[in-house]
């Protein structure tokens, strides 16, 4: 099966799971004429933030991990419905005038443009917190112990250790007067957690919910560390040679912004070549795995060509 039937397959079943919790019935008439309609407003911000767009990469390595394990997608979509409910609302506060400031995600207006900045707040601490209590719910996992760890390395991945920690690391990067004095480790560690971190989460997901063994996971870390990897490096080359109508959001912020990337440190040609390596030592992680991990494998090279 083609890589991009299967991560349209898995996207759909995402879809159909976040649909699902995030369904929000209309206030009632008398409600509605007395302006009672905060949660509904709320969630429609939520949907805006979720649905109908993303190609849903952090779910599939969720799903196809699990599946290398045994764990059927009917199991492995809550846990990657919890993930993409993070990820969206990391994008919702991204997109924020405080952070990144951009009025167009996935080719639609982000949420706060939708809506205003202070719904797309509560929109983004509603599907964070959601996200945990997606993890909690038995249907996640029978063993109680296996939700629990997933619960612990989601928050690790998202908190002030991974996902929200690398973005003060980006903020702060930012203030530096001259951007040439960060050093390519510096840019790795940042990028490895602002952006690394919930796409390792995605990874080592699937080892939790099958059981792998210790030396398994070790395998996965190293495929979800260079993935990150690879996601950043054409994230930051999208950022400079990609358009706004094909990328889907404003392009060329990083320069606009002084920002350090691995692209203004090493130039285009260097940073390809890093982003070829990644991809190679992506794929060369499951080497001792069979053709089940070829979808995982697809994914690695998807990442480095990726155009949008």
């Amino acid at each position: 099966m083609p890589f991009e039937t299967q991560l349209s397959r898995c996207a759909d079943l995402v879809e159909a799971r976040l649909t699902r919790l995030l369904a929000a019935d209309k206030p009632a008439p008398d409600q509605a004429s007395r302006g009672f309609q905060p949660t509904y407003r709320l969630a429609c911000a939520m949907r805006h933030a979720v649905l109908g767009g993303g190609k849903r990469v952090r779910p599939f390595l969720v799903m196809q991990s699990a599946a290398l394990f045994g764990v059927p997608y009917e199991q492995s979509v809550t846990t990657a419905a919890a993930l993409e409910a993070v990820h969206c609302y990391s994008l919702a506060h991204d997109d924020l005038p405080a952070m990144d400031d951009d009025d167009m995600r996935r080719g639609r207006p982000s949420v706060h443009k939708a809506y205003d900045e202070a719904t797309a707040i509560l929109a983004g601490d509603a599907l964070l917190t959601l996200a945990f209590e997606i993890l909690c719910h038995k249907a996640t996992h029978d063993d109680p112990a296996i939700r629990m760890e997933l619960v612990s390395s989601l928050a690790r991945a998202s908190g002030w250790a991974g996902m929200a920690g690398g973005q003060q690391l980006d903020l702060d990067a930012e203030k530096i007067a001259d951007a040439s004095a960060l050093t390519i480790d510096n840019i790795l560690h940042l990028q490895a957690m602002k952006t690394g971190a919930l796409i390792l989460f995605g990874c080592t997901a699937g080892t939790i919910l099958g059981g792998a063994s210790q030396d398994e996971r070790r395998a996965w870390i190293d495929y979800g560390q260079n993935l990150g990897r690879a996601f950043q490096i054409s994230d930051d080359l999208l950022d400079v040679e990609g358009s706004q109508k094909t990328v889907g959001k404003a392009v060329g912020k990083d320069d606009n912004a002084g920002k350090a990337t691995l692209v203004s440190l090493l130039g285009v040609e260097a940073a390809r070549a890093a982003l070829a390596q990644s991809e190679t030592d992506a794929i060369a992680a499951l080497d001792r795995f069979d053709d089940k991990a070829e979808p995982l494998r697809g994914a690695a090279r998807y990442m480095s060509r990726r155009q949008k």
